[in-house]
């Protein structure tokens, strides 16, 4: 619960400290007072988008601290999975910079709103009238049947499976459009990957396949040129072999008469030998030469059928037609692949099927278990609310598709008198007994809620008198089993409480203030009477708030 609330520098407060006890406490003031500027700076600390405009002083930065008792409510948990400090009496910070940047601390820990909001769940309702309009919408109803039929967990369970299922889908749904049009291109492709297997390419073949075809092609010209190329090298007379090596004898002769020569003599050797190498080269090359028109023939074709597939795909490089062989064999490959993913997915979509039908089977059961208990207890409760023919029906009928908390659908009817007809809630009940029928909500959900506080926010609109008093005893019953907090204009529920605060604003100066008491008993007896009566007390307006106090 709540225990106590530091507001600094936040619209109309200038700086604020209130603490609060357990039990059922009032909140009332007049209208503009500030009551809604407490829940505001309360919003924040909840984790709501804070406002540059919510500074009092644009210069100095807003502060609102708030201490929860915990202990009772099993949030260690909550703690240890987004890494915080635990603490039975946490505290909650919320920071608004004069730049409009905001920041938010739990025990000291820096966090982000999302962790603070999810923190916020566990601690506090806040019921506004809004929320009243809101028991009219179906998932709102079936919350209020949840809560009751204890389905919370298994629903999480199937939203879990609900959301893995509908990822399976979508992924069967791209792969068979995938597929559709992969299997329009396959001939197409599984054509083109023939051609390019039968071609048997070769890295670096075309290279070799273009030599060879120039050799083959002018193996005469090669041959003639060669064999004059050996007659020049070793003609026995003047053969440039011959001559070398009568060059060489004639420097043998002067060479160890300097340095000179000798260095003559070796190079003329190391020429000599260079050149023998060269024709012996030359003659090994003449006799691999072979006239051979059809070796000559099989290149050709070899080469014109990569010079084709070379213009088909747009391409100058054999390892290019490769690169597209191989993702052509992806390709294909691919659509293989496909197959199995659609059949495992398939099955997987059949299992979590028969999962989810389980889930929605037993959430459906234990809903329908719940609705006569929810009838019962709503118009038990609305009888002493001055609705004693009140009547509900409230049908559960099971569809085919998978809805985001089961396969329901809801229809929640509601009569207010004898002898009219079932109308749906949020066509027949007036705003008075919308209220008497969200307080008895919220009075069965305590029952079942492990919440630690509620604050209903003026739900007491268009009721009086005795009803009005009924609404005050059923809030008190509420707040022995959690903190409840009341903002009211009616002193009938303001009597109930077991605190009274007053919000009132006052003038320093030139400045205005909104400010948060907590009344004495005498101050108490003073606010109830002019609740009554207005701005006058008379002796009989605080007789009255006596009465109603006692």
């Amino acid at each position: 619960m709540i225990t106590s609330l530091s507001i600094k520098n936040y619209a109309l407060i200038e700086k604020l400290t209130i603490d609060f006890s357990k039990g059922f406490s009032i909140i009332t003031g007049e209208t503009g007072a500030g009551k809604s500027i407490i829940l505001g700076a309360l919003g924040l600390v909840l984790g709501k988008r804070a406002e540059l405009t919510s500074l009092k002083n644009k210069e100095e930065k807003c502060i609102i601290e708030a201490h929860f008792e915990i202990s009772k409510y099993n949030l260690r948990p909550f703690f240890d999975e987004n890494d915080l400090d635990y603490e039975e009496d946490t505290i909650i910070r919320r920071e608004i910079l004069p730049s409009g940047k905001s920041r938010a601390f739990i025990n000291d820990s820096p966090v982000n709103l999302q962790e603070l909001q999810e923190l916020s769940l566990f601690l506090i309702d806040i019921h506004s009238q809004q929320q009243t309009q809101e028991l009219s919408d179906e998932n709102v109803q079936f919350e209020i049947i949840d809560a009751i039929a204890n389905n919370q967990l298994t629903i999480l369970d199937y939203q879990s499976l609900l959301k893995s299922y509908k990822s399976d889908k979508s992924k069967l749904n791209s792969l068979v459009k995938k597929q559709t049009e992969s299997l329009k291109e396959q001939e197409y492709n599984t054509f083109l990957l023939d051609e390019l297997v039968a071609a048997q390419l070769k890295s670096g073949e075309q290279e070799v396949l273009e030599a060879d075809f120039e050799k083959l092609n002018n193996v005469e010209i090669i041959k003639e040129s060669i064999d004059k190329s050996l007659a020049i090298a070793n003609e026995e007379q003047i053969g440039v072999l011959h001559n070398l090596n009568e060059i060489k004898v004639s420097l043998q002769k002067i060479a160890s008469f300097s340095t000179e020569y000798h260095s003559l003599l070796e190079r003329i050797t190391s020429i000599t030998i260079e050149f023998d190498d060269i024709s012996d080269e030359l003659n090994r090359c003449s006799e691999k030469l072979i006239n051979d028109p059809e070796q000559l023939d099989l290149i050709s074709q070899k080469l014109q059928v990569i010079f084709n597939l070379q213009k088909k795909h747009q391409v100058s490089a054999v390892d290019e037609l490769l690169e597209i062989q191989a993702k052509l064999e992806n390709s294909v490959l691919e659509l293989g692949n496909i197959e199995e993913e659609i059949t495992a997915l398939t099955n997987s979509i059949k299992q979590k099927t028969i999962a989810l039908d389980d889930f929605s089977d037993a959430i459906h059961k234990n809903r329908l278990e719940s609705i006569p208990v929810l009838s019962q207890k709503l118009i038990s409760i609305l009888e002493t609310l001055g609705m004693p023919n009140v009547r509900f029906k409230i049908e559960l009928n099971e569809t085919s598709t998978y809805l985001p908390n089961g396969k329901d659908e809801l229809q929640f009817l509601f009569s207010a008198n004898k002898g009219t007809d079932f109308g749906l809630l949020k066509k027949v009940a007036s705003g008075g007994e919308m209220s008497r029928i969200m307080l008895a909500v919220k009075a069965i959900l305590a029952q079942y809620s492990k919440l630690p506080t509620l604050i209903f926010d003026e739900i007491d609109t268009g009721v009086s008198g005795e009803i009005a008093i009924r609404m005050g005893e059923i809030m008190k019953e509420m707040s022995h089993e959690m903190q409840i907090f009341a903002i009211t204009h009616l002193p009938q529920i303001a009597a109930k409480g077991n605190a009274h605060f007053k919000v009132f604003k006052s003038t320093v100066g030139e400045d205005t203030q909104s400010e948060l008491k907590l009344l004495s008993n005498e101050e108490r007896i003073v606010e109830i009477a002019q609740m009554l009566s207005g701005t006058i007390v008379s002796d009989s307006a605080l007789n009255h708030a006596k009465a109603l106090l006692n």
